[in-house]
């Protein structure tokens, strides 16, 4: 069977110097990129030929259609010379770059190439990414609980700082709680800087400008993009800030931690819908459970999609918990991923000093819920 190749374009002029490269092929269908998300997977394209889209981002459109299908070779298709562009959009998922008109005949040679490739092995390309460093899409994790007080911010600042310490991947960590922050006061970093400041330049983000406003943790070098703390300013970011953000972030680096607050607005929404995962932080008590239920309720309404998703993260884990492990277990259907030990002495010391729970990828003497967080991370990579 003749393999498909599957043209997005909004610009007739590009669409024309395409079909013209392409006259040797019979199985071509066009859509224009508002069609992605309905059509692609209906279409199961082997080879997607992308052009810039009207109004908008080449690089998001390249990131879509990895979102969509990871099985499909994307060649990207450029009226312009853009080494910026170029590399963004490789490490969004794009094997190729073409300028056109001037290289509309080696499109033509490297697409035979492409297709013998994919008759060879269809799956080479994403058996060799591997499943957690899929290439240009790195995996979003957020931290949300209902309750406040879980100890959400606590668990995503360590976790992410664990993450770094423990693999030799790039990772950042994005604080969402615009009104007063969080996980600065846990990884002891003092900054003014925020990533509001990036809104100038959110339509064309890349890893440079997102460099240019992060702070690190001093001992782990984990990267941080941190709260403006202040409500006024937190009324002027939209949802579509916070998917450019979070989507600029996925390019960049392999593992994007998002703590959350546990007000559900169109920003806290957004952000759910861009993770891969969803880590629920929960306490083992009556009171915690009743608002799972009521968060499991609102999240059906608003479609967000928990089958798949979410995980529970048991904080405080004690003997004298009022619910048991394998209560959870009977009463909510979403897996327990990590068990956190109550710890408050060792745990509190630290965030009174304003110092993270780790210092160092060797420390000999981790505290209880440093260990916990270190065997969590281990079964995430």
């Amino acid at each position: 069977m003749e393999e498909k190749i599957l043209v997005i374009a909004d610009r007739d002029d590009l669409k024309e110097q395409i079909e013209r490269s392409l006259v040797d092929y019979k199985n071509i269908q066009y859509r224009s990129p508002r069609e992605i998300k309905i059509e692609i997977d209906r279409i199961g394209p082997d080879v997607v030929l992308a052009t810039p889209p009207l109004g908008g981002s080449g690089v998001d459109l390249v990131s879509d259609i990895r979102m969509e299908t990871e099985h499909a070779s994307i060649v990207f298709i450029s009226d312009s010379e853009d080494f910026a562009l170029l590399r963004d959009v490789i490490r969004a998922g794009a094997i190729e770059f073409f300028v056109f008109p001037d290289e509309s005949a080696l499109l033509s040679q490297r697409l035979e190439k492409i297709i013998q490739t994919v008759r060879l092995n269809p799956s080479t390309e994403v058996a060799a990414t591997g499943q957690n460093f899929k290439r240009g899409r790195g995996r979003v994790f957020s931290f949300y609980s209902g309750k406040g007080g879980s100890g959400r911010s606590l668990l995503s600042s360590a976790f992410a700082q664990t993450l770094k310490f423990e693999s030799t991947a790039d990772v950042i960590l994005i604080d969402l709680n615009m009104q007063f922050g969080g996980v600065d006061s846990y990884l002891g970093v003092e900054s003014n800087r925020s990533f509001v400041e990036l809104r100038p330049v959110i339509n064309e983000l890349n890893e440079s400008h997102i460099r240019n406003v992060i702070e690190k943790e001093r001992h782990s070098k984990l990267e941080l993009l941190l709260s403006p703390k202040d409500a006024e300013i937190a009324e002027t970011i939209t949802d579509d800030f916070i998917s450019k953000l979070i989507r600029a972030c996925r390019r960049s680096y392999d593992f994007v931690i998002i703590d959350l607050p546990p007000t559900i607005n169109e920003q806290t929404y957004t952000a759910l819908e861009e993770s891969d995962s969803i880590y629920y932080v929960i306490h083992a008590d009556t009171p915690s459970l009743h608002i799972l239920k009521s968060v499991e309720s609102l999240f059906q309404r608003l479609n967000i999609d928990m089958e798949e998703r979410v995980e529970l993260v048991l904080n405080e884990v004690d003997k004298d918990n009022e619910i048991k492990q394998s209560d959870i277990k009977n009463l909510v259907r979403y897996p327990i991923t990590a068990e956190i030990h109550r710890d408050y002495k060792g745990v509190q010391e630290r965030i009174n000093n304003g110092e993270p729970l780790r210092k160092g990828q060797k420390e000999k003497r981790l505290s209880p819920v440093a260990k916990d967080i270190r065997k969590w991370v281990l079964s995430k990579i």
